[in-house]
């Protein structure tokens, strides 16, 4: 399948650069997959749609502040981007650095707060393999003195930083949020435990994949990169739970389909712990965990839209998408969300 079927056309002014004043606040698109059926709410309307013993998977991943620069280097130049991907042990960590040809091995740079970092390889990756001189623990440095990891097409600094966290995140190490859940506050959490729907978390550490775009033209000789992601004994009891009472499990975000979709076994049930994926999804997939989907609006040639598209086809994505420009939908990171049932 050719990568260009999944361009749009998409005015710049619809890319969101701030999030909306309130977290659920935002607009809401509803397509009804069976009734084939379009309506435009609103997000705090989200909770209509979900019927007492539904199952509410989301992500709870927090982002680290993974981008840094140097202060000073050894060429005499300051402003070089550090951006940490992943630990790999023994106090070193993997990192996009830019540029890249100022990051050879044995070449020390200062960063903030006196923390000097030392290359220690280049991977055939491009990516660097990094550690501070005098600390072992490259996420404390990032979380004392890194920024937030936004998309570089949102250029706007005027959110807080907390904005590109969920209200649930709790265990670090992404580098970019699950931003399908940017949209959920407590009141609306709370409003949906009033209505019985039992909610569960995940983990799905979000990695440098949400980066790359597909360059390729074919879609299926793209490779993912490999993301962590674990999970819980009490959710895979509530998700056997929810599938043996009949009841809808829907998934908050692409992360948390990868990760349901990466762990549901033969039996219909979900493999515990820590694991890997590199698991792609689009058109032709067939769905094994999950029945609902909330998301946001994704960028053209991205596999989250490629997933969307696995979900309710890429003619009636694509035309959903076509909808939304037309209606002045929000597009991306901060923008509004779709809910597809």
């Amino acid at each position: 399948m050719k990568t260009d079927l999944f361009d749009f056309e998409l005015p710049e002014e619809l890319i969101a650069q701030t999030p909306a004043p309130e977290r659920s606040g935002s607009r809401l698109l509803v397509y009804d997959r069976s009734a084939d059926r379009l309506e435009h709410r609103n997000f705090q309307d989200i909770v209509e749609y979900f019927n007492s013993g539904d199952l509410l998977i989301l992500n709870s991943s927090k982002v680290i502040p993974a981008r840094m620069y140097t202060v000073e280097s050894s060429y005499g130049r300051a402003g070089y981007e550090i951006l940490f991907v992943k630990e790999v042990g023994g106090g070193r960590f993997e990192a996009m650095v830019k540029p890249g040809r100022r990051f050879k091995p044995g070449k020390q740079h200062m960063m903030p707060g006196n923390n000097l970092v030392e290359v220690d390889e280049v991977l055939d990756s491009g990516l660097r393999v990094l550690h501070f001189v005098d600390n072992d623990d490259p996420v404390s440095i990032y979380r004392r003195h890194g920024e937030m990891p936004l998309p570089p097409y949102i250029t706007s600094r005027e959110s807080s930083p907390d904005r590109y966290q969920t209200v649930y995140s709790n265990e670090e190490g992404s580098i970019a949020a699950p931003t399908a859940g940017l949209h959920f506050d407590e009141h609306i959490l709370a409003a949906l435990a009033r209505k019985g729907v039992k909610i569960a978390t995940v983990v799905l550490h979000v990695g440098l994949g949400t980066f790359k775009p597909v360059e390729c033209d074919n879609i299926f000789d793209h490779k993912m990169h490999e993301e962590v992601f674990n999970i819980s004994e009490e959710t895979a009891e509530l998700f056997s739970a929810t599938r043996a009472g009949g009841n809808r499990v829907w998934a908050c975000g692409t992360t948390s389909v990868r990760t349901l979709e990466s762990a549901i076994q033969s039996d219909g049930s979900l493999k515990t712990g820590w694991q890997k994926t590199e698991i792609f999804i689009s058109p032709g997939y067939k769905f094994k965990a999950i029945d609902c989907l909330i998301t946001n609006f994704h960028l053209p040639r991205s596999t989250l839209l490629m997933l969307v598209s696995a979900f309710a086809t890429r003619e009636k994505i694509l035309e959903l998408y076509n909808e939304a420009v037309k209606e002045r939908y929000r597009f991306f990171s901060f923008g509004d969300s779709m809910v597809l049932l």
